[in-house]
């Protein structure tokens, strides 16, 4: 069958051991333990035309076989950010952008707007997961956190 290649990001075998043993060592939390924490995460949509596909053959549920993919991690040329939160029972509104996500915008848009009033609602139990992206690690990010008590989980501290 044709097909377009997946796109993904690497993870090394020491990542998918240490994600695997987080993920054991949390398979027994309740759902009041689930309720309290927010999955942050963000997309960018491309504006670019498709014309630049590439087209492979691969057998069905083949899928993600690593001979079908192509490994991504930079956008180019215009399009729009999407952020957006989860929490047991709840969500964020989405956040739209069309300029890049910097950590002067995620603290001033996400973190002020959005999160702060999730970990407002939920008290001290409150527990923020979100990624390693470089606007995430920035000083000014732990600062506010700190200053609003956000307890941060992020992936970096499962594969470091």
């Amino acid at each position: 069958m044709l097909c377009r290649p997946v796109r993904c990001v690497p993870l090394t075998e020491t990542h998918c051991r240490l994600l695997l043993t987080w993920s054991r060592e949390h398979e027994l939390w309740t759902p009041q333990q689930w309720s309290c924490v927010m999955f942050s995460d963000e997309s960018r949509f491309s504006l670019r035309s498709a014309s630049r596909w590439t087209l492979i053959w691969r057998a069905p549920r083949t899928h993600y076989h690593q001979d079908n993919t192509i490994e991504r991690n930079r956008y180019g040329g215009a399009g729009w950010l999407v952020w957006g939160g989860i929490i047991l029972g709840s969500r964020t509104d989405l956040h739209v952008q069309s300029v890049t996500m910097t950590g002067h915008i995620y603290r001033d848009v996400i973190l002020e707007q959005h999160v702060r009033l999730f970990r407002g609602a939920m008290g001290a139990e409150f527990l923020f997961m979100n990624d390693n992206a470089r606007p995430h690690r920035a000083n000014i990010i732990d600062k506010c956190l700190q200053s609003e008590d956000i307890s941060p989980y992020e992936l970096a501290s499962i594969l470091t």
